[in-house]
């Protein structure tokens, strides 16, 4: 089944190191799917530098302002946000590339330490606690009377099947956002276990920044289809996006357990593994990343990340 999330889109990028070598300018507009005009607008704006050829550093820092600039943040309000990191966090000069920014509706988040920062402030925003939650989570509760999953008839199923095509033919062809998901909620009223539905109504929930919604239908999705990897593995987008490796590495590894051929998987836990300078592990995810899918565009990127974590091993 098709879905619209874009999982290199999704994954966290922050706190690799530039490559050896380099990406060529048309290699890296194709990538980031970009026009020369607005890569050309980025170097003016003074997002990277002018070049034919770009570092990884480079490339990380133009796929995070590409979420961004998706997500309706102005280049003002980042370009702001970067000064003020660069006075805020230490050693940080290309924060871009170095830490993980996200946004928050109209807002510009940045996860340093395990904390959330509002970065021309400085002020971090509190989070509950990690053990808190623990807490509330083993709290005993009334189990809910079991329920019968209701057989659904082959007309409904059918027509719920429709429906879910029709949503994604209205999100392919640019229609309002509302219209698709009202396609997709119409198939899940005719089949509850309609699992593809629910997991594009996650990915539209998770680009409109509405994490809770989004973690909700990911969550049914897997209770509808619990063999369905793409639902355990945009979760783990989910939980990478909210600073939270070990559940994102939980729900990876668990699309891999269900198809052992899932490169993307392989891709965002090496991403992990290094932010966790968990080199050797990083080194494994990459080589299996690259056995599934050595080829495409994102294969370059990989193998020079690859060869430049063995070179820093044999230094070492």
């Amino acid at each position: 089944m098709s879905t619209r999330l874009n999982v290199k889109e999704s994954a966290g990028y922050a706190g690799a190191a530039s490559a050896g070598g380099g990406y060529p300018r048309e290699d890296v507009r194709r990538m980031l799917q970009v026009s020369e005009r607005q890569l050309r607008a980025w170097e003016k704006q003074g997002f990277v530098k002018p070049s034919k050829i770009f570092g990884f550093s480079d490339l990380l820092a133009l796929k995070t302002l590409r979420k961004l600039r998706g997500f309706d943040i102005s280049a003002r309000q980042i370009q702001l946000a970067i000064a003020s990191l660069r006075r805020h966090v230490k050693d940080v000069e290309h924060p871009l590339a170095q830490l993980r920014i996200t946004a928050e509706g109209r807002r510009i988040t940045v996860h340093v330490s395990g904390n959330r920062m509002e970065p021309i402030s400085g002020q971090l925003l509190l989070d509950f606690d990690a053990k808190e939650i623990e807490k509330l989570r083993s709290f005993p509760v009334a189990p809910e009377p079991a329920e019968d999953k209701p057989a659904v008839s082959a007309t409904r199923e059918q027509e719920s099947e429709d429906w879910f095509q029709r949503g994604l033919t209205l999100e392919e062809t640019g229609a309002p956002v509302g219209d698709a998901v009202a396609a997709y909620r119409k198939a899940i009223e005719l089949n509850p276990q309609a699992a593809g539905a629910l997991v594009n109504l996650g990915t539209i929930h998770f680009r409109m920044r509405r994490m809770a919604d989004a973690e909700e239908f990911y969550h049914r999705a897997m209770e509808a289809d619990p063999e369905y990897p793409l639902a355990h593995f945009n979760l783990g987008n989910l939980y990478d996006e909210q600073g939270n490796p070990s559940e994102a590495r939980k729900y990876y590894l668990s699309a891999i357990r269900l198809n052992p051929r899932y490169a993307d998987a392989y891709f965002n836990l090496a991403l992990l593994s290094e932010r966790a300078n968990d080199i050797l592990r990083a080194i494994g995810y990459w080589q299996a990343y690259l056995k599934l899918d050595g080829t495409s565009s994102w294969a370059s990127a990989a193998r020079k990340q690859l060869d430049r974590l063995k070179k820093s091993v044999r230094h070492k």
